[in-house]
C-alpha cells in the first residue's frame, strides 16, 4: 500500500519537480504556456534559480526575485516584480499596469508571447536585481 506524501516530504521536493508535476497536472494548454515560458526564462539566463512559494507559485529567481508563473483557469499570469522600471517596447506587459513596482503579462488560450521580447524583459530584471537598484516610483519623486 502507497501512502500520500506528507507535507514534510513535499517541501524536501526539489521546486524543478514540483514545477514539473505542476505542469504535467495541468494537462491542457496552461502547462504548454508555462512550460514554453520556463524555457524561455532558462534561455534568457541559465544561471536562474526555480523556487516554489506560497502553496504552489513557480517563481524564478536570480540575484532577487524575478517573476511568478501562476495558472488560473483562463490564464497563465506571469508577473514581474520589478516589471514598472522595465522597459517594455514590444508592450508585453498588459495586466497589473497600475502598480508602483510589478507588471504581468497575462496569457490566454491560443495567445504567444514574443519570445525574443520576453527574454529581453527576463535579461533587464536579472541586471536590474543584481544592480541593487530599482527606479523610485513617481509617487517616490515630489
Amino acid at each position: 500500500m502507497m501512502k500520500k506524501k506528507n507535507d514534510a516530504s513535499r517541501k524536501a521536493e526539489s521546486p524543478s519537480r514540483l514545477i514539473d508535476a505542476k505542469i504535467k497536472g495541468l494537462g491542457d494548454w496552461r502547462g504548454k504556456a508555462l512550460s514554453r515560458i520556463r524555457s524561455l526564462i532558462k534561455e534568457a539566463d541559465p544561471g536562474v534559480v526555480e523556487e516554489w512559494k506560497w502553496r504552489g507559485v513557480p517563481v524564478w529567481s536570480h540575484d532577487g526575485l524575478i517573476c511568478t508563473g501562476e495558472t488560473y483557469k483562463n490564464v497563465v499570469k506571469l508577473t514581474f516584480f520589478k516589471g514598472a522600471s522595465l522597459k517594455d517596447p514590444a508592450r508585453l506587459f498588459n495586466s497589473s499596469l497600475d502598480g508602483n513596482a510589478r507588471r504581468a503579462i497575462d496569457i490566454h488560450e491560443g495567445e504567444e508571447v514574443d519570445e525574443s521580447a520576453f527574454k529581453a524583459l527576463v535579461r533587464q530584471a536579472v541586471a536590474l536585481n543584481s544592480s541593487g537598484k530599482s527606479k523610485p516610483s513617481k509617487k517616490a519623486k515630489s
